[in-house]
């Protein structure tokens, strides 16, 4: 059974950084793609970024340019770098692999306030 553990969440000041890791229980590059999602009260789980195995990534719109997910395959984690942080972006966020099904982690808060 495939475990992820997500880390790095917290409480952060608007225009401030986070860096969130998700740590594998198995090689990462057993994964076609990793992302992160994220989910705020009331709201719906969106995808934010994703990373495939070769390497392309994608960003939802609202955070293109301030986010940037990266892969340590040594490390078996991939991390979401988070910068210019706004209130908007508070959620629990999960990381998310995909090889044949989903998995998914516990989630890490994040809480940005104005």
């Amino acid at each position: 059974q495939v475990q992820l553990v997500e880390s790095g969440g917290g409480l952060v000041e608007a225009g401030g950084s986070l860096r969130l890791s998700c740590a594998a229980s198995e090689s990462i590059l057993s994964f076609s793609r990793l992302a992160w999602f994220r989910q705020a009260p009331g709201k719906q789980r969106e995808l934010v970024a994703v990373i495939r195995s070769g390497g392309t990534t994608n960003y939802a719109d609202s955070v293109k340019g301030r986010f940037t997910i990266s892969m340590d395959n040594a490390k078996n984690t991939v991390h979401l770098q988070m910068s210019s942080l706004k209130p908007e972006d508070t959620a629990m966020y999960y990381c998310n692999a995909w090889y044949l099904q989903p998995y998914w982690g516990q989630g890490t808060q994040v809480t940005v306030s104005s």
